[in-house]
């Protein structure tokens, strides 16, 4: 009868890989502690209207494309204190953007 000697193989604790995962996001949390805080990074429009009527609209931000969404993004506040995303292209809300940069110019 032959006896092999087998070399230990060591063991990993099984408290080392949450402690692993506990100091990356520790880490993770000290580099971005001077970061500026994005709320998000996507797009907050993911579906548009074609036009609401200009009556109904308390204000309208227009958010440039940029590294958080690819697209021009035109966002209604209604009256009623709902938001509405605007179709940048469509003619009418053209023509709202226009009014609200002229009613504020002439402020």
């Amino acid at each position: 009868m032959f006896l092999v000697a087998v070399p230990a193989v060591p063991r990993v604790p099984r408290l080392l890989p949450a402690a692993l995962l506990l100091l990356l996001v520790l880490a993770a949390g000290q580099r971005a502690a001077g970061a500026p805080v994005v709320s998000e990074l996507r797009c907050h429009c993911l579906q548009t209207v074609q036009g609401i009527h200009f009556k109904n609209i308390e204000s309208v931000k227009v958010t440039a494309p940029g590294a958080h969404c690819a697209q021009t993004e035109v966002i209604a506040t209604l009256k009623n204190g709902q938001e509405a995303c605007l179709n940048p292209e469509a003619p009418m809300v053209k023509k709202i953007i226009q009014k609200m940069l002229n009613s504020g110019s002439s402020n």
